[in-house]
């Protein structure tokens, strides 16, 4: 049994935050899910911009699409190659979501960057991926901007799967896990069943102290006076918001508002961590899995940090350790005016921004590959 394996036994899933296909069709999915118990797979415009963008793997399939749609839109040829790498996956995952009843076992798919901050239009892509793609383990991915909050809300009530994606603060991701309760409790007045909608809330990690360790590194270098305190918080902000996002989701757990919920067969909306990639050299490259594991969450691991994990990486219950020391941490990065509030708001605009960038790239690239008929 893998590190990796032993994940589960402390309630945390792993999911694999890549996607392509000629991994899929070579069966490397399915190897993680019999050999890791993976039991989920993340997307993103990034992601599909790296595995569609480059070289020649889907020129193919993007052949055999044009044969039959010479005069379908760049959008609609990447929506179809897209889609098929998500049933492929979700297909794979299906013997997962079927064994754990609906838990889990979930392929996640993104709404353009582009409809960001549009809630109407996010709402009808929502809804018309989740008709293409046409899989019960689908996640709809929906940005959790203030826009996407409503959203969130009314892809949950249509009884659409949701993936929160770019949650950076706690603020943030409370508006979201309200969002989630408020779709389910519109469904539940409908008289529709809530016991099979399931959602996750992906909160990013280590492109928040990448941030604020650029911030402490240049003051250090410049004799800041607070050098050592600065010093003594570098690598920890991070971790830190993460696990009083998560204390806040154990109390809401709590709460009479959930308890009506859950005994009409409500799943929670588990916290996902996201961007686990340890991005300095002198970090652990597990860093961001080893501080983070607790019941009811899910790692989404790039292959790079699924591998470091796989080979040294150690499963403990360590998300609800030194809560005191978090709250320390964050009290510290206040008191030394690292602002993490306005940290938080430009990752959330520069995450969009990164996104709709590489959507940008990728649908270039498919225009780029005319087609066949022409």
């Amino acid at each position: 049994m893998s590190a990796l394996n032993e994940l589960e036994q402390h309630g945390q899933a792993v999911w694999l935050d890549f996607v392509d296909s000629k991994f899929l069709a070579a069966g490397g999915l399915k190897k993680l899910v019999d050999e890791d118990g993976i039991t989920g797979v993340t997307s993103n415009p990034s992601i599909f911009e790296k595995a569609m963008g480059h070289g020649d793997a889907y020129d193919e399939k993007l052949a055999a699409f044009d044969k039959d749609n010479a005069e379908a839109s760049t959008m609609s040829r990447y929506e179809h190659l897209a889609i098929g790498d998500i049933r492929a996956a979700a297909d794979t995952l299906k013997p997962v979501y079927e064994r754990l009843d609906g838990k889990d076992g979930y392929v996640s798919l993104e709404v353009s960057p582009y409809l960001a901050n549009d809630t109407d239009a996010t709402i009808a892509e929502a809804k018309k991926l989740w008709d293409a793609v046409d899989r019960r383990n689908l996640m709809i991915k929906i940005p959790g901007t203030e826009g996407g909050a409503p959203a969130i809300a009314a892809t949950i009530a249509a009884g659409i799967n949701v993936n929160v994606t770019l949650l950076f603060a706690l603020d943030a991701y409370i508006r979201v896990a309200e969002a989630y309760a408020m779709g389910l409790e519109e469904r539940v007045l409908q008289g529709q069943p809530i016991d099979r909608i399931a959602s996750v809330a992906s909160f990013f990690v280590s492109r928040i102290d990448g941030m604020i360790d650029e911030q402490i590194d240049a003051r250090v270098n410049d004799g800041d006076a607070d050098a050592e305190a600065l010093k003594a918080i570098r690598g920890k902000v991070a971790i830190a918001n993460a696990k009083l996002a998560y204390q806040w989701y154990l109390e809401f757990l709590k709460s009479d508002r959930w308890q009506a919920l859950a005994a009409k067969g409500a799943m929670p909306q588990r916290l996902l961590w996201a961007s686990t990639g340890t991005k300095d050299p002198a970090y652990p490259d597990t860093l961001y899995v080893d501080t983070l594991i607790g019941r009811d969450t899910v790692n989404t691991m790039p292959p790079k940090t699924m591998d470091a994990f796989r080979d040294h990486g150690t499963a403990a219950d360590t998300l609800t350790q030194d809560i005191e020391s978090a709250k320390h941490v964050l009290a510290e990065a206040d008191r030394l005016k690292l602002d993490l509030t306005g940290v938080t708001g430009t990752l959330v605009l520069q995450g969009v921004a990164s996104f709709t960038k590489a959507f940008d790239d990728l649908l270039g690239a498919i225009a780029a590959k005319q087609p066949a008929a022409v």
